[in-house]
C-alpha cells in the first residue's frame, strides 16, 4: 500500500506542476491574448455592423481583472452611440476554470449611451436589423429552453458588486426637436444590496430604485419610486396619448425551476397610486391607489400561461386569473378568473377609482361571487366557449350612487346625443304627446324589434351568453367588428344612464348596471322595453315609436301593420340610412321587402309570433308621413353612409360615424319635418365603380345575414 501510495502521489504532483505551468504560461500571455481577442472583436463588428470601435487601453489588474479606458462606438458616418471613459470588470476563477464567466464585480465611471434619430438616418438601426438565417438547419422553437436560457444569462451575470456612477442614456429625434434622457448618478450593489438614483430629462425628476438582487438563486426584490412626486413617463403621453405615473412599482423575484420542459417562475408586482388616462380606456383619470399580483409564470415548450395559483389583490377583493397562450399545432386562446364569496360592498370598492362615474357612492350589502371562462382555438372558432357569471347572494342595494338606477320606472327628460352635442330634451312620460305606452304600440313591431334585435330579452337577465359567444366568432374569423352582442337591455343602459363615448370602462360600467338593474328587479322588463322603444332614434332627430310611426307612415305605433313594423325593426342599426330605402313612389325596394322581410318573418311564424296571414300582406309598405319628402329620387345616387357592420344582423350594436348632415328636426305636434341633406357629387365612373362594390357587399352581407338568423 505504500509503494502505490508513493507511485500515485508522484503521478498527482506532476499533474498539479504541469497546471501550475500552464497557468504561468498563459498568465504572461494573458495581454497579448487579451489585445488579440479585442482586435478579433473590433474587426468583426466593423465588417458585419459598421461599428468603428476604439479602446485606448485594455489591462489585466491583479488575477482576474480587466481595465478598459477610453471607449468609443461610433457607426460609420453616424453620431457616435457610445463612450465610456474606464470600465473594469472581474471575474469568478472557479467559474472561469469550469467554463463559465460569473462576474465578481463591475466598475463603469462616466459613460454614454446616445440614440440618435436624425431625420430617419438612425445610429442603432444595426440593432434592428434582421440577421440571415440558415435555413439549411431546422431547428423547432422551444420557449421554455429560450426563456430559461435567458434568464441563466442574465441574471447569472449580475455581480455580486457593482459600481456605476455618472451613466447617461438619451434618446434625440431632430425632426421633433425632441430629447429623452436619464442619467444613472449611481447604481451600487454591495454584497447583493441595490441602491440606485436616476435624474430624467436633465432633472424634471429623480428617481430611486432599491433592494435586494441575487443573480445566483435567481431572486430579487426591488422598488422603484421617486423624490418628492411621482414616476411619470411623459414620452408614452406625447407618443401614443397615454398618460402614466405611479408612487412606487415593487416587484419581486422568488426563483425559478425548469423540469420536464416546463419552465416555472413565481413572483410578485405591486403599485401604490397608479394613475392611468387614455381616450379608449375611462373618460378621466383611474387610480389603482393599491394593487398588486402574486404571479406563478408557467412557459412550456410552445405556451405561456398565468398559473391558476396566481392572486390579483386589490383593497380588500381576492381574484384568481388563468391566462394560456397555445403556439402550436393551433393558436389557443384561454381566460378564466374567479373569486371566492366576497363582501358585496368590497367587491365595488375594489374597482378603481374614477372608473365609473355613475356607481360612485354606491352601497351595498350580501355577498357576490364572479367566474369568467373563455376558450378560442384558431382553427376551430365556432366551438369557442364563453360564460361569465356574478352570482349574489343575500345582495341588497342599500343606496344608489351618482345616478338613481330606478329613475325610468317614473317620467324622466331624455337627452340625446349627435357629434358629442345635445339634440334637445324628451319627456319619457304622458306629458310627451309623441310618448307610447307599452299597451299602444302593435304587436307586429314590438315582436319585429325582438326577432332583430334581442329575441331572448325577456327570458335573460340582461345577459345572453350565446348571443355574446357568437358575435367574438363572428368577429374573430372576420378579424373586424361585424356584430355585436348587446342585448336590449344594455342598449338602454347605454343611452339612458352613459355618456357615449366609446370606452372601455363605460363597457365595464354598462354590464355593471344591466345586471344591478335585472337581478335586483329594480324595474319591470315591460318597462325598460317601453322606455327603449320610446327613446331609440329611427331616423336623423327621429327619437321615439311615436315620431317613428308619424314620420314614416303617419299613423300611430299602434295602427302598424306587419310590413311597416319589419322596416321600422331594420332601420333601427342605421336610422340615417332611410332615403335609399325606397324608391321615388315611396314603395320599399325589393332588396328589403324581399329577402330581410322573409326572413325576419319566418323566425316570427316558426315562434308563433304570427301567422301565414300575416305573412301574405307583409309587402305593402309604401312611406305616408313626412320621411316620402327626403327620399333619395336620384337612383344613380349611392349610399355613402354604408360601413363594413353587417346592416341587419341581429343582437348587435352598430356604433357606425353618422354622415355629417345639418340637424333635421320634426315638430312634435304637427309631425312636420324639415330636413336638410348633404349634396352627393360624384362622377358617373365613381358612381358604377361604387355600385358595383355595393352589389358584392350586398351580396355577401345577405349570406352571413341568413347565417346568423338561421342560427337562433
Amino acid at each position: 500500500m505504500k509503494i502505490f501510495l508513493k507511485k500515485y502521489w508522484w503521478i498527482f504532483a506532476i499533474f498539479i506542476v504541469l497546471i501550475g505551468i500552464g497557468i504561468a504560461v498563459l498568465f504572461a500571455k494573458r495581454e497579448e491574448i487579451l489585445n488579440k481577442t479585442i482586435t478579433k472583436i473590433t474587426k468583426a463588428q466593423l465588417t458585419r455592423n459598421q461599428l468603428d470601435i476604439k479602446i485606448e487601453n485594455a489591462r489585466f489588474v491583479g488575477l482576474s481583472s480587466v481595465r478598459f479606458d477610453k471607449i468609443t462606438v461610433v457607426p460609420l458616418q453616424k453620431d457616435t452611440l457610445l463612450s465610456i471613459s474606464n470600465f473594469e470588470v472581474k471575474v469568478r476563477l472557479l467559474p472561469l476554470i469550469l467554463g463559465d464567466v460569473k462576474l465578481a464585480s463591475v466598475q463603469l465611471n462616466n459613460g454614454k449611451l446616445s440614440l440618435v434619430n436624425r431625420n430617419g438616418v438612425k445610429n442603432y438601426d444595426f440593432l434592428l436589423k434582421e440577421h440571415k438565417r440558415d435555413t439549411t438547419q431546422k431547428s423547432e422553437l422551444d420557449l421554455a429552453k429560450l426563456a430559461n436560457r435567458l434568464i441563466n444569462q442574465v441574471l447569472y451575470k449580475v455581480p455580486d458588486n457593482m459600481e456605476l456612477r455618472n451613466f447617461e442614456a438619451s434618446f434625440t429625434e431632430t425632426d421633433s426637436s425632441r430629447t429623452t434622457s436619464i442619467i444613472a448618478k449611481e447604481i451600487l450593489i454591495d454584497d447583493q444590496e441595490l441602491k440606485s438614483t436616476f435624474i430624467i430629462n436633465r432633472g424634471e425628476a429623480v428617481w430611486h430604485c432599491s433592494g435586494t438582487v441575487d443573480g445566483g438563486d435567481k431572486e430579487m426584490d426591488v422598488k422603484l419610486y421617486a423624490d418628492g412626486k411621482k414616476v411619470e413617463l411623459p414620452f408614452l403621453e406625447q407618443k401614443f396619448g397615454l398618460k402614466l405615473n405611479v408612487d412606487t412599482v415593487m416587484t419581486r423575484m422568488d426563483g425559478t425551476s425548469y423540469h420536464r420542459g416546463e419552465l416555472t417562475i413565481k413572483g410578485a408586482w405591486g403599485v401604490r397610486n397608479l394613475l392611468i388616462n387614455h381616450p379608449k380606456i375611462a373618460s378621466k383619470d383611474i387610480v389603482v391607489d393599491n394593487g398588486s399580483i402574486d404571479a406563478t409564470m408557467v412557459i412550456g415548450k410552445n405556451f405561456l400561461s398565468l398559473d391558476s395559483a396566481s392572486t390579483i389583490h386589490l383593497r380588500n377583493l381576492e381574484a384568481h386569473p388563468f391566462i394560456k397562450y397555445t403556439l402550436k399545432p393551433s393558436k389557443v386562446y384561454e381566460l378564466k378568473m374567479s373569486t371566492d364569496w366576497v363582501n358585496a360592498q368590497d367587491f365595488f370598492n375594489a374597482f378603481p377609482i374614477g372608473m365609473f362615474e355613475s356607481l360612485e357612492g354606491l352601497k351595498v350589502s350580501g355577498k357576490l361571487k364572479y367566474g369568467l371562462d373563455f376558450y378560442l382555438e384558431d382553427k376551430d372558432p365556432d366551438n369557442c366557449r364563453f360564460d361569465s357569471r356574478l352570482e349574489k347572494k343575500d345582495f341588497k342595494i342599500l343606496k344608489f350612487g351618482v345616478v338613481n338606477l330606478q329613475k325610468i320606472n317614473a317620467p324622466f327628460v331624455y337627452t340625446p346625443y349627435e357629434y358629442g352635442k345635445p339634440m334637445r330634451n324628451i319627456t319619457i312620460g304622458p306629458e310627451n304627446p309623441n310618448y307610447t305606452p307599452y299597451n299602444q304600440i302593435c304587436n307586429y313591431l314590438k315582436n319585429a324589434i325582438l326577432t332583430a334585435e334581442d329575441y331572448a330579452f325577456f327570458k335573460h337577465k340582461g345577459f345572453f351568453e350565446e348571443a355574446i359567444r357568437k358575435s367574438i366568432v363572428t368577429n374573430y374569423k372576420a378579424k373586424s367588428f361585424k356584430r355585436g352582442g348587446s342585448t336590449i337591455s344594455m342598449q338602454l343602459v347605454k343611452n339612458i344612464y352613459l355618456s357615449r363615448q366609446k370606452t372601455m370602462a363605460r363597457k365595464i360600467e354598462e354590464m355593471l348596471i344591466v345586471w344591478l338593474i335585472e337581478n335586483n328587479r329594480l324595474t319591470s322588463k315591460e318597462r325598460m322595453y317601453e322606455v327603449y322603444l320610446n327613446i331609440i332614434e329611427w331616423a336623423p332627430n327621429v327619437y321615439g315609436v311615436g315620431e317613428a310611426a308619424r314620420f314614416y307612415f303617419a299613423k300611430n305605433p299602434s295602427e302598424l301593420n306587419l310590413g311597416e313594423s319589419m322596416f321600422l325593426a331594420s332601420i333601427i342599426p342605421s336610422p340615417k340610412r332611410y332615403r335609399y330605402q325606397f324608391y321615388p313612389n315611396g314603395a320599399l325596394k325589393q332588396r328589403i321587402s324581399g329577402y330581410y322581410f322573409n326572413l325576419i318573418s319566418g323566425l316570427m311564424l316558426k315562434r308563433g309570433m304570427i301567422t301565414e296571414e300575416d305573412r301574405a300582406s307583409m309587402y305593402n309598405v309604401i312611406l305616408r308621413g313626412p320621411a316620402r319628402n327626403y327620399v333619395i329620387t336620384d337612383t344613380s345616387a349611392v349610399d355613402t353612409t354604408i360601413n363594413d357592420v353587417d346592416e341587419f344582423a341581429p343582437q348587435q350594436i352598430m356604433e357606425e360615424e353618422p354622415v355629417k348632415t345639418k340637424t333635421e328636426t320634426i315638430d312634435q305636434q304637427e309631425t312636420k319635418s324639415v330636413v336638410t341633406e348633404p349634396v352627393i357629387e360624384k362622377s358617373k365612373a365613381e358612381i358604377r365603380r361604387q355600385e358595383r362594390e355595393e352589389k358584392r357587399k350586398k351580396r355577401r352581407e345577405e349570406k352571413e345575414k341568413e347565417q346568423q338568423l338561421i342560427n337562433q
